[in-house]
Parts: C-alpha cells; structure tokens; sequence
C-alpha cells in the first residue's frame, strides 16, 4: 500500500518518471529473481549444514529437547 501511495505521489509531482517506473519495475523484478533464487538455495544448504554440526550435541540432549515444529 505504501509503495501505490508513493508512486501516485510520484505521479503527481512527475508523472513521465512515474510511468517509466512503472514499466522498469516488472523488468528489474525479473533481472533480480535469479538472486532471489540463489539465496533460497544458499540459505537452505546453509541451513542443512547447521543443522548436521549441531545434530550430535542434539542426540545427546535426549529426547525431552527435541521441539515439534
């Protein structure tokens, strides 16, 4: 909501920049999707490895520690 205020806004005080923001907006999302992807799949990855270092001071918790999620 607070980006559509801003742009009319923007539209009010500018209106030929307002409309190139419009149109470059769904191409810089495109451009930047790929990252977003990547940092999903480095997140993950990072996650899972946490999750493997930290499994032997888990196990040996014993089962009164372990969350359900």
């Amino acid at each position: 909501m607070i980006k559509f205020l801003l742009w009319c806004i923007l539209l009010i005080l500018c209106w030929p920049l307002a409309l190139l923001a419009l149109i470059l907006y769904p191409i810089v999302w495109l451009l930047l999707l790929p990252f977003r992807i990547v940092g999903i799949v480095v997140e993950g990855v990072l996650e899972s490895l946490w999750a493997l270092v930290t499994l032997p001071a888990r196990l040996m918790r014993g089962p009164q520690s372990v969350q359900k999620t």
